[in-house]
């Protein structure tokens, strides 16, 4: 959930949320990691094998084909996950009007993009879909891809209600508006790391260190 400028943000960091995986793997539930109040996030609906720091720096689930998403982008160009194999992709949730969370979450995208070395640079793919169909126009998501140095470097998707309920069901996500303030957005705020072979086998957490990023790329590209 994005919270109104001025309330104090409410979500799990890092630790609780490694904690909480780590008690959800003892009871063989599934990855249900609760961010920003009542709104939960899974990880695909997949059962969680693993929650350490192993070969990825991310947090590492259990390899899932990845879901279908074909959305145009706001330039209006047909992006097709399907069509990324061979690198490394970066799928996350994000609107525009968002206060806090999906700033951050760029930001983020934008130091790690800066850390890596040139070919490191060219195995990733990062792509953004609209959890607002409503308030996120090819207008508004060029105006936000520019104001964090992430035009030409971000696939932002956006579509319209049905479209975008299509993927947000394959990929167990949610988006609801808050009942106090209709402006802003109850949303999924996860990254899902995906393998050059189309597995989504790590995630990452709203605040992930973006060094985390540099790290997995390559490893995520040659898997």
């Amino acid at each position: 959930m994005s919270t109104a400028p001025g309330q104090r943000h409410g979500g799990f960091r890092r630790r609780d949320a490694l904690l909480l995986i780590a008690m959800l793997v003892v009871a063989g539930g599934l990855l249900a990691v609760l961010i920003h109040g009542p709104a939960k996030q899974t990880a695909l609906g997949e059962p969680l094998t693993s929650a350490h720091r192993g070969r990825y720096d991310g947090l590492t689930i259990g390899a899932k084909a990845e879901p279908p998403l074909v959305l145009r982008n706001y330039l209006g160009n047909t992006v097709d996950i399907h069509a990324l194999r061979g690198k490394a992709v970066l799928v996350t949730f994000l609107y525009t009007h968002c206060p806090d969370i999906c700033p951050l979450i760029t930001s983020h995208l934008h130091t790690a993009l800066a850390e890596m070395a040139p070919a490191q640079r060219r195995d990733v793919r990062i792509v953004a879909v609209s959890v607002d169909p409503k308030g996120d126009t090819a207008n508004t998501v060029r105006d936000f891809v520019a104001a964090h140095g992430m035009t030409g470097k971000m696939d932002y998707l956006i579509g319209d209600a049905a479209a975008l309920a299509r993927v947000w069901s394959a990929w167990s996500v949610g988006s609801q508006r808050q009942a106090g303030n209709p402006a802003l957005l109850t949303h999924s705020a996860l990254i899902y790391g995906i393998t050059g072979k189309g597995k989504v086998v790590v995630i990452y957490p709203e605040d992930f260190a973006p060094s985390e990023i540099v790290h997995d790329v390559p490893r995520l590209a040659a898997a």
